[in-house]
């Protein structure tokens, strides 16, 4: 058996670009896109226009889903929002359970999510660096493996890109992937074994600056 399974970290966030943002935001750990963060989404689109993906799932937070909707417009797929490919819920980073938007809320801005869709694990703040990369293991797995055998995105996070990637070819992916923003993780199977093919390409964003220049 054969299956490609994609993993993308989102695009360029606000808060990267003005990390004012962060201080009167409604809800501050769940930041938009950029702008350049849309154009680095769309690329992404472009890049993967082509590829015979099935079913785009993605993290519940807000750039993630902005992300994942690029591609999906591109694709003419849904969007399944998986808890399992949430951020790393991290004390360190978070000083409460991160708010974020309601999946209706989700829904009347982003009408591709599938709303019948069940997401498969769950995400329970706060999480170690151990708990959150055996969760994305296990949501990327159990996706790949158990229930969807069609070639699949994962749009998420860098630590559940790289957990998800660990969770399918195993510890080789800690020092192998480089989940940096909008970049691109391909794992191809081919029973029982799964190989690493690209670990984190973004070559599809090198003309994201001028295309921002002329916009």
């Amino acid at each position: 058996m054969s299956q490609i399974v994609w993993i993308a970290r989102h695009a360029n966030r606000l808060d990267f670009v003005n990390p004012d943002w962060f201080l009167t935001a409604e809800r501050r750990y769940d930041p938009p896109l950029s702008d350049d963060g849309f154009v680095q989404a769309k690329q992404l689109a472009r890049r993967l226009k082509a590829e015979k993906i099935s079913h785009i799932f993605a993290s519940p937070f807000l750039r993630t889903v902005q992300t994942a909707n690029a591609v999906a417009e591109a694709l003419d797929l849904s969007i399944k929002l998986e808890t399992g490919l949430s951020e790393w819920l991290n004390p360190a980073w978070m000083t409460e359970e991160p708010e974020r938007h309601s999946i209706l809320e989700l829904v009347e801005l982003f009408p591709r999510i599938d709303m019948s869709y069940t997401p498969r694990i769950a995400a329970k703040y706060p999480e170690t660096r151990q708990k959150v990369r055996e969760r994305s293991g296990q949501t990327a797995r159990c996706l790949a493996t158990e229930c969807f055998p069609e070639n699949i995105l994962l749009v998420g996070h860098g630590a559940s890109v790289l957990g998800g990637a660990m969770g399918l070819v195993g510890a080789i992916a800690e020092t192998e992937v480089k989940a940096s923003l909008c970049s691109l993780v391909k794992v191809m199977r081919q029973d029982p074994t799964w190989l690493l093919e690209l670990k984190g390409d973004t070559s599809h964003l090198s003309q994201v600056e001028e295309v921002i220049r002329f916009a």
